[in-house]
């Protein structure tokens, strides 16, 4: 195993430092792996983020809520649900109350394709060099973490 400082070939101030980059770090591994998994599927993480929370909501979203929802906000959700809509993933309906408000409903397709994807990455994560025990220590550890630095709080 090749530890993050080995990885980069940096020296960090800390321990705390060395944690935060490592966090990025993998974070950006992860993400780079993901990418290039939906590339065979023509998403984006971002459209596949929306599909996965139209598809846990289990019902129609407006778009505001959808946004609310996202892992990493995005000022262009409208765009990114256009483009799901032209691949037959998601279907756009009007509020019959108020027709400024938009929602948004994943499609049988869309489940269908979500499915396939989840396969593709049951696999790598099924496949880490993490026991149980160690991913519900690291959940906890980045929660905590979260929560001590909360910069969304301010």
């Amino acid at each position: 195993m090749k530890k993050i400082d080995e990885e980069l070939n940096a020296h960090f101030k800390n321990e705390h430092h060395q944690a935060v980059v490592n966090v990025r770090y993998t974070s950006n591994w992860i993400g780079a792996y993901h990418n290039r998994q939906l590339k065979l599927f023509d998403l984006t993480l971002a459209q596949f983020n929306i599909m996965r929370i139209l598809r846990g909501a289990g019902k129609q979203l407006s778009i505001k809520v959808i946004k609310d929802r996202m892992l990493e906000k995005s000022p262009n959700t409208t765009r990114l649900i256009d483009k799901l809509i032209d691949k037959k993933f998601v279907k756009r309906m009007r509020c019959d109350n108020d027709r400024r408000v938009v929602y948004v409903a994943i499609t049988k397709k869309g489940r269908e394709v979500l499915s396939e994807i989840d396969q593709v990455f049951d696999d790598i994560y099924n496949a880490q060099n993490l026991t149980n025990e160690e991913a519900q220590q690291l959940n906890y550890l980045l929660d905590k973490m979260r929560d001590s630095n909360d910069s969304s709080k301010e």
